[in-house]
């Protein structure tokens, strides 16, 4: 089975290939149902290409699945000279009107049904192939019985299915509470996600009540069937569903005739990207014999360290499971400190190096320089403060150095967790690595996004390597919000 992760951007789009992926999915600017993606557009294309040069064999799915407006067909044919410049392999679609215009306009590329069109049947899978589609990625209502039923009658038709991420609690994903409630329609890729929004319970005994956790919403032909409503500290999680997980029934999805698992998630961390995506690639060369199930068990349980709410197979073996709601937090005990970029060549640590031995001696000589009084003030001054002396960085023997981009404060004093392709997790003590000014080459205590050093480790890296840190904010059980 292909293994397809989302990316957001082209640096998600990287982590999801040096993970694992065998293909990933993009949108493109105003054209994709998640226009809060970063997405891509201007001279991105470069990249992508880059990528794709990097990764040879590795595919890339274009999504163009909003519902068209006449001006979004003018917009579309507008920037069409602008997509060819993507290596796009194929595209994933729910209206059919955009659909001659693609197979006009990009004649080797392949067509994909999005989950929008809520493709759940064989007579509706055979209609698609009749019009050219390659693919269908089905609709997350669909059962395992169903999908190999489907393989059975068309069994020349690829079918995707998404094994792990967020679900609607729309049909399709098809919803109107947002464009009710902000204007934004969900089918114009404005979805703002009203079914997990902050909602007040006003009354007061109604809202210790639902602090209690036994309030529940019934609708009123439906006597019996409860949906949980959940008051937090400051929100209440009303008809929030449960995410997808089916990381322990890929035997199950592979003997119903799945071509391709799809990763939800463009919106989501590069993070979230690398672990899940990960995990997954694991656990699918376990069930092909790649690797032993022993080894790919430490990067399945690492799922869990990832954002998410509570799992469920959806409607894989019925809709029982499905239909339970959740109390809509997705939290992580873990940040993402850092990026590690590749490793500096020796000429490059030279030039650390000397520099971290030029700032110290110009400080020396700043020192010298200045008269006995000032001279004096001035060593009181860092007596009582340290951290102002400049210390350069020495060279240790078999150390490493790499580019480190922060995105969260990495301390120095702090334990760090190095995540790889092919290492569910590497502890780092302290001391056993450093942070560099690369452009004063001495020494830092700490790092944090817009600070760019390098890492000087003392071990080898693999490309692709992420930092993570321990959380303090995180408490197990305790929601932070509705919308992490």
């Amino acid at each position: 089975m292909e293994l397809l992760s989302p990316a957001g951007n082209a640096e998600k789009l990287y982590y999801a290939y040096a993970y694992g992926a065998d293909a990933a999915y993009i949108g493109l600017k105003k054209f994709s149902l998640r226009v809060k993606a970063d997405n891509f557009y201007d001279d991105e294309y470069k990249k992508v290409t880059d990528l794709k040069k990097r990764f040879p064999g590795r595919k890339l799915h274009c999504a163009l699945n909003i519902s068209f407006h006449n001006n979004d067909i003018e917009a579309f044919k507008n920037n069409i000279d602008y997509f060819r410049l993507y290596p796009i392999d194929a595209f994933i679609v729910q209206d059919l009107g955009i659909v001659p215009l693609l197979q006009k306009e990009f004649p080797d590329a392949a067509l994909h049904v999005s989950t929008q069109a809520s493709c759940i049947n064989y007579e509706a899978v055979k209609m698609y192939k009749s019009l050219g589609f390659k693919r269908v990625v089905l609709g997350r209502e669909v059962s395992l019985d169903e999908i190999r039923q489907i393989k059975d009658a068309v069994p020349d038709m690829e079918l995707e299915a998404f094994c792990h991420g967020a679900m609607c609690i729309a049909y399709a994903g098809r919803c109107l509470m947002s464009a009710y409630l902000t204007g934004r329609s969900a089918q114009s890729g404005f979805c703002s996600h009203t079914c997990r929004w902050n909602y007040g319970v006003v009354a007061r005994d109604a809202k210790k009540l639902a602090e209690s956790g036994f309030l529940s919403l019934e609708e009123g032909k439906r006597p019996g069937e409860y949906f949980p409503v959940y008051e937090g500290e400051d929100f209440t999680a009303v008809l929030s569903s449960k995410d997808i997980s089916m990381i322990s029934h890929l035997a199950d999805m592979k003997a119903a005739g799945i071509d391709s698992l799809k990763i939800e998630g463009r919106m989501k961390s590069v993070y979230y990207v690398a672990l899940v995506t990960r995990a997954y690639r694991k656990a699918l060369d376990a069930l092909d014999g790649k690797i032993s199930e022993e080894e790919a068990v430490p990067f399945i349980a690492e799922l869990d360290n990832v954002a998410h709410r509570e799992s469920t197979t959806g409607f894989y073996y019925g809709r029982g499971d499905a239909d339970k709601t959740t109390s809509g937090a997705s939290d992580s005990p873990y940040l993402l400190a850092a990026e590690i970029g590749t490793e500096l060549t020796d000429d490059e640590q030279n030039v650390v190096f000397c520099a971290g031995t030029e700032t110290a001696a110009e400080f020396d000589r700043q020192l010298n320089a200045l008269c006995r009084e000032a001279r004096a003030a001035r060593d009181r001054d860092l007596h009582q403060h340290p951290e102002k002396v400049p210390v350069a960085a020495q060279r240790k023997e078999g150390w490493h150095m790499y580019s480190f981009t922060p995105l969260n404060k990495t301390d120095v004093s702090q334990e760090l967790d190095i995540i790889t392709p092919d290492k569910a997790v590497q502890t780092v003590k302290p001391g056993t690595w450093q942070l560099i000014d690369p452009e004063t080459g001495t020494l830092r205590e700490w790092a944090f996004d817009g600070h760019p050093c390098v890492l000087y480790i003392g071990c080898g890296l693999e490309d692709g390597a992420l930092v993570r840190t321990k959380d303090p904010g995180y408490v197990a059980g305790q929601f932070r919000g509705s919308d992490r």
